[in-house]
């Protein structure tokens, strides 16, 4: 049974039950998997989808967020890029509000995975497709796609009016432990405290993983801080790392409903710094 999200109304003085809001739309044209795929851009590009009036849904985002009432205009928050380069064509498109749909294929399977998590636990749905100089090594395309990632969601933010801003989570697995700090605060940092202890995972160099999150900060302008609690096998490290960026992150994207709709900043902005 899904919980019923509540708010209180101005002019009431008790609790009432918010109502059901549609799923939101899904991304682009629809594909015989179910996945919907965008259609092609051209050149870099920047897309959000006309907001849709929240006083006309009155109820929740797809991730589980309330809608922040009256000042909120985005029911689904959407966010796409194209990054074309010598090296790389990279194609995002991100729904903060969206059910948990991931289609990516990047060329490197391991960052595929990783992706995969994003999505899932951050209730995002994420649909990243690249093609980059693999033949050389992964970095350029790791890179270009968390710089893509990190611009995507630049956009579907907007002026942030609303949102929690900060997260926090720490997830496990296995012997594995990895907590993760945030703030959408529009200032880039990154405070990466990882220990892998091999080289690589299959054929992803274990390196990338600080450099992907450095890329993603630095056009998102977030401030994000990574702390490996335990953890002996790179793989669990990695995947945890990636689980606790995606629940931390939900919990910064989603709304909340005593702000009604202003920045969460005491400067009344928040922007990329």
């Amino acid at each position: 049974m899904t919980p019923t999200a509540l708010f209180a109304s101005p002019s009431l003085s008790r609790v009432s039950p918010a109502p059901a809001v549609r799923a939101p739309e899904s991304l682009g044209r629809s594909g015989s998997s179910g996945f919907a795929f965008p259609a092609r851009l051209q050149g870099l590009s920047l897309h959000l989808r006309p907001p849709a009036m929240a006083a006309a849904a009155g109820g929740g985002g797809g991730n589980g967020s309330t809608i922040a009432p009256e000042d909120s205009t985005a029911l689904s928050r959407v966010g796409e890029v194209e990054r074309v380069t010598k090296e790389t064509n990279v194609h995002v498109k991100i729904n903060l509000d969206g059910t948990g749909v991931a289609d990516c294929s990047t060329g490197i399977p391991f960052l595929d995975h990783m992706l995969d998590q994003l999505a899932s636990h951050g209730l995002f749905d994420v649909y990243v497709k690249a093609k980059g100089d693999t033949h050389i090594d992964d970095h350029h395309s790791n890179e270009d796609i968390a710089l893509a990632i990190g611009t995507a969601l630049l956009e579907a933010l907007g002026d942030r009016k609303g949102i929690n801003r900060f997260g926090h989570f720490t997830a496990p697995l296995d012997e594995a432990a990895v907590e993760v700090i945030l703030d959408l605060s529009g200032r880039p940092h990154l405070s990466c405290g990882l220990s892998i202890p091999t080289e690589r995972v299959g054929t992803y160099d274990t390196q990338l993983v600080e450099h992907f999150f450095q890329s993603l900060v630095n056009t998102s302008g977030m401030t994000l801080h990574i702390r490996q609690l335990a953890g002996t096998n790179s793989h669990h490290i990695i995947e945890a790392t990636f689980k606790a960026f995606a629940r931390a992150l939900r919990q910064a994207t989603e709304y909340d409903l005593r702000r009604r709709g202003t920045v969460p900043s005491s400067k009344g902005v928040l922007s990329r710094s």
